[in-house]
């Protein structure tokens, strides 16, 4: 499916098949073993127990994608995750999927289902947990078990949801094993599926080994047991569909909480067909181009109100709507243009102009509770002696100080170039964006690939002629490729996905979705900090 040249559509082929493979999971023959023991699959889980002709929002489709190769790979790290609607309801679901390793956790899936209860505690929605797992991958354990952001953090998360206010919802419909059999019941409800969900701190085979006693599964941790004899489940019931049901009927019985109070209007169509979006976005990562043509295809009615038009022209600040949501946009210009003194600005590249006016308009948007939507395509700040001498750290500086203290919710789609402190400055995965998305076009590094690899060569280079290595020109320009080719595929939106560096590589005629339920969803946490950026550069 790649081509030398590839052109967009060949980017949305590949993304299409990568989708569709990953959902697979651990393949046709282990979804037919799930449906021979009356078992849903974790995807058809989620797809009967949301809302009919909803949305649904996948956060963390390519976890994993590519790594734990030599166990034999690890699709969606094992673990579906989204938003979606249940009875009207917005909530996240966190479904284990038993298809692959039998739901084992490797360290991407602890980092996944961390990620899916960060959504639900810095938005306030309630979660559902549909648990279908053997517990830690054994082989990996020493990844996954003891830090701070390893399995056990997911326990701490239960308990300070439970404190939060949080709806937790629990279904045991398979295997829940060891401290995973914590997750269920630190929940609000824990219901169990009757002879195919179990749970237990030991199983069979360890209970044997631990203190000698001979018992099955069924009776140490089956449904009967816990619902009749110890109680540490709820209710049980006949099938997926039934437990599946009792959850839908709870969500409709749960109360209104305060909104923050975002602006919202009638939604209208974007200023160009999102089609559109594919011809105007070039695949040349040097081509110019004008970033309000691609506003145009997100924005209601392709309408942005530019915040200082004719200043700082490397970004573009404004205020629009997506969806009816009112937003306050952040993008960076990809077209050269020039300052009002006649002196020519690379499109791409943040200038100190550009960081003052970001800075200021992120101090606007907090001031009147817009969220903001970043949209980067950024090679970073500038650099020389004149950008120095004029301060262009001090203004970046100012322009990450308001981003990062901002209380408002942030929003970022990686469309291109994603380089260096340019991804810092334009609210990357460091700076707690509510949702990060990249365009299967994004690139994400410290530089591009071609300045990387000139950089790295010269490195390796120099070390080896150190070593007393005679290079020659043949061996530098082999290295080249072997350094470019390896830099490259670290570029891939894929790589970042795959680590969570970003929750997806979506269709950019999703990005309208992305944003709009984004911004519902932090809709159901008030804002309660008051906004402040301390000591700021002037």
């Amino acid at each position: 499916m790649e081509t030398s040249n590839p052109t967009f559509q060949d980017l949305i082929l590949k993304l299409a098949a990568k989708t569709s493979e990953v959902k697979l999971g651990g393949g046709q023959k282990r979804i037919d073993s799930e449906h021979a023991k009356g078992k849903l699959t974790a995807r058809e889980r989620i797809d009967y127990l949301i809302d009919t002709d909803s949305r649904f929002l996948e956060i963390g489709t390519f976890a994993a994608d590519g790594m734990y190769e030599e166990e034999g790979g690890c699709p969606s790290a094992g673990v579906v995750s989204g938003i979606g609607y249940v009875n009207g309801r917005m909530c996240v679901i966190v479904a284990n999927d038993a298809t692959v390793k039998a739901g084992a956790w490797f360290p991407m899936t602890a980092k996944k289902n961390l990620r899916a209860q960060e959504v639900a505690m810095e938005n306030h929605l309630p979660i559902i947990y549909l648990v279908d797992s053997a517990g830690v991958f054994l082989p990996m354990q020493n990844e996954i078990f003891p830090d701070k952001e390893h399995f056990g953090r997911q326990f701490r998360n239960n308990a300070k949801m439970s404190a939060m206010g949080i709806v937790q919802i629990a279904a045991i419909m398979g295997s829940c094993v060891a401290g995973g059999a914590y997750l269920p019941i630190m929940s609000d409800e824990a219901m169990i599926v009757d002879k195919t969900g179990s749970i237990f701190l030991a199983g069979s085979y360890l209970v044997k080994a631990a203190i000698g006693e001979s018992v099955d599964n069924e009776t140490l941790g089956g449904a009967t047991t816990h619902c009749e004899i110890s109680g540490v489940t709820d209710n049980k019931y006949d099938s997926d569909q039934d437990c599946l049901d009792a959850i839908r009927k709870i969500f409709g019985t749960l109360g209104e909480n305060p909104k923050a109070g975002f602006d919202r209007i009638e939604s209208n169509d974007p200023g160009i067909p999102e089609e559109k979006l594919l011809d105007i976005f070039p695949m040349e990562r040097g081509k110019p181009y004008d970033m309000l043509d691609v506003i145009a295809g997100i924005v209601d009615g392709g309408e942005i109100d530019e915040y200082k038009k004719d200043y700082g022209k490397t970004i573009i600040c404004g205020t629009a709507r997506i969806e009816g949501w009112a937003v306050g946009v952040i993008a960076n210009q990809r077209k050269i243009v020039k300052t009002s003194k006649g002196e020519m600005q690379m499109g791409g590249v943040i200038y100190s102009d550009s960081a003052d006016k970001a800075a200021r308009f992120i101090m606007n948007c907090n001031q009147r509770k817009i969220p903001l939507v970043f949209l980067q395509d950024v090679s970073g700040f500038m650099v020389g002696s004149k950008a120095e001498h004029g301060g262009i750290i001090k203004d970046g500086a100012k322009m990450v100080n308001t981003m990062a203290n901002s209380v408002v919710p942030k929003f970022t789609i990686v469309l291109g170039n994603s380089y260096g402190a340019g991804n810092y400055a334009m609210c990357g995965k460091a700076y707690d964006p509510r949702l990060i998305y990249s365009w299967p076009t994004a690139q994400m590094a410290v530089m591009s690939g071609a300045s990387a690899a000139k950089t790295l060569l010269q490195i390796k280079v120099a070390s080896l002629k150190k070593k007393g290595k005679v290079i020659s020109q043949e061996d530098e320009t082999q290295l080249l490729e072997e350094i470019t080719n390896k830099y490259n595929e670290e570029l891939s939106p894929y790589y970042a996905a795959s680590r969570l560096w970003v929750d997806g590589v979506i269709d950019p005629r999703e990005t309208r979705k992305v944003i709009s339920m984004g911004i519902e969803a932090a809709n159901h946490s008030p804002i309660t900090e008051r906004f402040n950026v301390g000591v700021i550069q002037t």
